[in-house]
């Protein structure tokens, strides 16, 4: 009875011990296994904030990139912009030199068909001398262009101050004179494309002065001289007509 009373008794202790053992591992497994989780929940929120700071460090980077490229682009395009202004400086300088010159020294020309040297002050005589005519001034206009005449002998514009100042003659009814003018064109420029019309002048100048005889021939002569143009039509319109 004794021998199985300590039997049962070794039996529960190792029963108790293997028990206990059990709890012991089992309790040291799940510590363990607590410990490792908390380790990578901290590894892994280490790592999460080293990718958070790695990238604001690139966006701040990005950001100064960006902000250094407009600054960079600001600066080409104020370059370019004075460079524009340079270049449009220097056209204006140019033309305003070119301008000047032009004021000072004389120009080759060719106007209608002649060819010379024209001084600033003679193109701006012969302009306003053709202005006066133009608005009507015709004694004052015949008045500039005999002055230009006399002042620029060898202009290109000479033939042309010849034309207009006959025509004012004529306007002005000095007959006499615009036929003397305008003979004096044809002779000294008998290729010249105005003569035509000014040999039209001088038949209505003819005319004008009671001498048919003299117009007819006049306006003959441009018929035969120049057919087909129109003031070889007007010639013959005014032939027809002269009785």
């Amino acid at each position: 009875m004794l021998i199985v009373s300590t039997l049962f008794k070794q039996t529960l202790s190792r029963a108790f011990c293997l028990s206990a053992a059990a709890v012991f591992c089992c309790t040291s497994t799940s510590a363990w296994a607590l410990f490792n989780d908390d380790d990578a929940r901290k590894a892994i929120l280490d790592l999460r904030k080293s990718v958070a700071t790695t990238q604001l460090e690139l966006q701040s980077q990005i950001d100064k990139l960006k902000s250094e490229n407009a600054e960079l682009r600001g600066k080409i395009e104020n370059i370019e912009k004075q460079g524009e202004d340079i270049s449009k400086s220097q056209k204006t300088y140019y033309k305003d030199l070119d301008s000047r010159i032009g004021n000072i020294e004389p120009r080759t020309v060719t106007i209608e068909g002649v060819t010379g040297s024209v001084q600033p002050a003679e193109t701006s005589a012969y302009d306003d001398a053709l202005k006066l005519f133009q608005g009507g001034s015709l004694k004052k206009a015949d008045s500039e262009f005999s002055i230009f005449i006399t002042r620029f002998p060898k202009s290109p514009y000479e033939p042309l101050a010849m034309f207009w100042g006959g025509n004012s003659k004529y306007a002005t009814k000095d007959y006499k004179g615009a036929i003397t003018q305008l003979q004096s064109l044809i002779a000294r420029y008998p290729n010249h494309p105005r003569l035509p019309a000014a040999m039209l002048t001088i038949g209505n100048c003819q005319l004008e002065m009671g001498n048919k005889a003299a117009a007819k021939r006049t306006f003959i002569e441009i018929a035969t001289q120049y057919p087909g143009t129109d003031t070889a039509k007007d010639a013959q319109r005014l032939l027809a007509a002269t009785k």
